[in-house]
């Protein structure tokens, strides 16, 4: 058996599929997860301080230990804040300063699950959409904490952001914190992109476009474990499916490149090692 990652995948054990879609996963042949918290209004009230975080991080690590479980290999967590909240803090009345303090008072809570060991990576990034000039200047502050607090406990962190081929402008902050641009990782990327490790999204063309170029590249579905919105972004089964896809177009060195070299290279996981025997 090979290692096969899904680098960013949200599980919801309280509303939505939970250990059922990684038992899909784990059929199809997948054996490695990076499980991401989801957006903290999903599993209850908006945040009004960092501890308000901890049942969003715990539940997340219950999904962790139960996939592990069922996984011929391992999961990971991977803690944060999705970079949306300020717009939904700012909606509930609070000024994009406070709505800041907030995110990056949860982000603080996050580094102190990898500082202990209990995470792997933090999330962080920006919006994806128009936002005031306000709004945008304080999510680049959050951005900014979370480089920093990448640098202080030496872990990757993952980006959601604004749709783009090059974010170099990131990575050269993240560097100014003494964080590696490869320790920065996109998630939902495409197939080309300057800066960060692309994640990229498991859709066939995006995944040729990485394949063709001999550059670290992860995959990943953005699995959302929404009941209302089932098989949303990708399903569970995507990416075991697109690595035999992958395989049958020639592209073994690409599969190794994404399910073992970048892996070991960003993270400091070793997708070989932690298959069970």
């Amino acid at each position: 058996m090979e290692p096969i990652l899904d680098n960013h995948m949200h599980l919801d054990p309280e509303h939505g599929r939970g250990v059922e879609a990684v038992e899909e996963f784990s059929r199809l042949g997948g054996t490695h997860l990076l499980v991401v918290n989801k957006p903290s209004w999903h599993l209850g009230a908006l945040p009004e301080s960092g501890d308000d975080f901890e049942h969003v991080f715990e539940t997340t690590l219950d999904a962790v230990a139960a996939a592990t479980e069922v996984l011929e290999g391992r999961a990971w967590p991977v803690l944060g804040v999705h970079p949306g909240l300020v717009s939904q803090l700012v909606d509930d009345g609070r000024t994009p300063a406070e709505a800041g303090e907030i995110m990056r008072a949860g982000l603080d809570l996050a580094s102190e699950y990898v500082a202990n060991g209990r995470a792997l990576a933090l999330k962080s990034g920006r919006p994806h959409y128009e936002v005031s000039d306000e709004v945008w200047d304080a999510s680049n502050a959050v951005l900014d904490h979370a480089l920093s607090l990448g640098a202080e406990h030496d872990c990757v962190v993952q980006l959601h952001t604004e749709a783009s081929e090059d974010l170099t402008d990131v990575t050269e902050r993240g560097e100014e914190y003494g964080l590696p641009a490869h320790r920065v990782v996109k998630h939902y990327a495409g197939g080309r992109l300057r800066g960060p490790t692309p994640s990229v999204i498991s859709r066939k063309d995006e995944l040729e476009r990485a394949a063709e170029v001999d550059e670290p590249f992860l995959m990943e579905t953005d699995f959302i474990d929404d009941p209302d919105r089932p098989g949303a972004v990708l399903g569970p089964k995507t990416v075991p499916r697109r690595v035999r896809w992958l395989r049958e177009q020639g592209y073994e060195a690409a599969i190794r490149t994404a399910h073992v070299q970048t892996p070991e290279r960003v993270y400091g996981i070793d997708t070989v090692a932690t298959l069970d025997d």
